[in-house]
């Protein structure tokens, strides 16, 4: 079931800051950089931003040159392999991952680095890049977020390192329904705080 969420400005923000929400692919190395998967701009002070986490995702891949595939309906446990079809390079559903919990993505052509993309409700939610012929890329996400106060920061690009390691709050979303995300903190001067994020009015599955 899709998870609604309210995003609620209750800060003492005076900087019209950037507000980025996102999650990181616990089937990979450590190091590798999360996407923005969304980004909230000009949420003034007592506004809201209403957005839904779908449990639901696809997936999609790139070639090196320059196409992309279309996106493809995903679950945890399948595989999806990019080939050389007589029409050209297309992504399709192979069979089962390795491990019921992950996608994964391989590339089975015979030269040129793919990049293979997790979409959440249409955006950019994860991205393995540069997957050589014959390796594979898996994405596993945890049911959590990550959300943190950003500038310059666009959805659907690589968080750098700098502001990744800037961002420490996570929350689980394990068996929720419908949540309020509020933002405290922030200000000017002496009387600035840290911006801190809670849960609300937070109703259960």
């Amino acid at each position: 079931m899709d998870i609604k969420l309210n995003f609620i400005n209750q800060s003492n923000d005076a900087n019209n800051s950037e507000v980025v929400i996102f999650q990181k692919n616990t089937a990979t190395n450590l190091g590798e950089f999360a996407v923005a998967w969304l980004v909230i701009q000009n949420c003034g002070q007592g506004d809201n931003h209403p957005f839904v986490y779908p449990m639901s995702m696809a997936v999609g891949a790139s070639d090196s040159f320059g196409n992309y595939t279309p996106h493809l309906s995903a679950l945890y446990g399948q595989k999806f392999a990019m080939t050389l079809t007589k029409s050209g390079d297309q992504l399709s559903l192979t069979g089962e991952a390795s491990s019921p919990q992950e996608v994964e993505v391989e590339n089975r052509l015979s030269t040129g680095a793919i990049d293979a993309m997790i979409y959440k409700a249409g955006s950019l939610f994860a991205k393995k890049t540069d997957i050589a012929p014959g390796q594979l890329a898996a994405f596993q996400f945890k049911p959590t977020l990550w959300i943190g106060v950003v500038s310059q920061v666009e959805q659907g690009q690589i968080i750098n390192e700098a502001i990744m390691s800037s961002i420490d709050t996570e929350f689980s979303l394990f068996g929720i329904a419908s949540a309020d995300i509020v933002m405290t903190g922030g200000g000017s001067g002496p009387e600035a705080k840290p911006f801190e994020f809670h849960l609300e009015n937070v109703m259960m599955a």
